[in-house]
């Protein structure tokens, strides 16, 4: 998750994260250990079959902070 601190090439949210994966920009995946699984499904399915590496994190309070959003986020990816 120190990725996100140094890293400026983000794209945050579900949405987000899935447009980037698909387009073939995303380099990791992060995802909220409580972010609701029904949620998440969808974006890890995707992520695998693009080869995108999965990391998690403790919450989405945590991700939030970590990408400097005042808000949680259920997951977020760096770009290549």
């Amino acid at each position: 998750m120190a990725d996100c601190k140094k890293n400026k090439k983000l794209r945050i949210g579900l949405k987000q994260s899935m447009k980037a994966i698909s387009e073939g920009l995303a380099e990791k995946l992060i995802i909220a250990r409580d972010a609701d699984q029904y949620v998440t499904r969808g974006v890890l399915k995707l992520a695998e079959e693009h080869g995108v590496k999965i990391e998690y994190c403790e919450s989405m309070k945590a991700l939030g902070k970590a990408c400097e959003i005042d808000v949680g986020a259920a997951t977020a990816v760096i770009i290549k």
